[in-house]
């Protein structure tokens, strides 16, 4: 039996309903993806691959249908428990990492912590490991902004799994990468799908999509998936 982690089900998203610029970004569609596996959302600007993922990521509500999350109606949700489930169940690898160049990279790593009440103890335990894990311990005091391009890749990788997240959302990871840092990330990927992790990325970049390890591609164009 499949293990659906994500469900969305004649999901449509419209933006400015009812006014001169509504926009209908995500069209009455429906998908399923299996814990564990890596899938790829391919579509050229404007497909509405985005919009999707921040319907999966808890980002934003759809207008009808649903979006379940490990078996929770997340759709549904009031707004304060909707982010709570996106704080513990969901990372998210930003295109232009979004980094906070004014602090530590210990201190962005811990960042996403300190809503949760964690010790800082606790905090410092978690990023250290982390910090290890992607070779960062000697850069950890260091402003993110005086990192290379690939350190400050696999600081924003290792903010995103602090909340040991079981699903990894990835938008346009390596839209501003060259070659050799996208085969970077990719290995970074590759170790986190095998350690378990369920992995949406968002991506035209044919580096990406046609790699093995990737179990799914959905196309998309015009707010619908258009094949699989």
């Amino acid at each position: 039996m499949d293990n659906h982690v994500i469900e969305i089900i004649n999901v449509t998203k419209t933006y400015n309903k009812g006014k001169p610029n509504e926009v209908t970004a995500v069209k009455d569609t429906s998908l399923e993806i299996n814990e564990g596996s890596l899938v790829v959302l391919k579509g050229s600007s404007g497909s509405g691959k985005t919009t999707l993922l921040s319907l999966i990521g808890c980002q934003t509500k759809p207008t009808t249908g649903e979006v379940i999350i490990q078996g929770k109606k997340v759709s549904k949700l009031p707004e304060k428990f909707m982010n709570l489930h996106k704080r513990k169940n969901i990372g998210f690898i930003f295109q232009h990492f979004q980094l906070i160049a004014g602090m530590s990279v210990l201190d962005n790593i811990m960042l996403p912590l300190i809503p949760e009440g964690i010790s800082s103890k606790e905090r410092y335990r978690r990023a250290n490991q982390l910090l290890e894990q992607f070779n960062l311990t000697h850069r950890r005091e260091f402003k993110t902004s005086s990192l290379s391009g690939g350190e400050q890749q696999r600081a924003a990788i290792a903010r995103a799994l602090i909340n040991n997240p079981g699903i990894l959302l990835a938008d346009e990871p390596s839209a501003h990468l060259d070659s050799e840092l996208t085969s970077s990330l990719l290995d970074h990927i590759s170790r986190l799908k095998q350690s378990g992790h369920t992995i949406l990325i968002t991506s035209h970049d044919p580096d990406v999509y046609q790699k093995s390890m990737v179990d799914h591609i959905f196309e998309m164009k015009n707010g619908q998936i258009i094949s699989s």
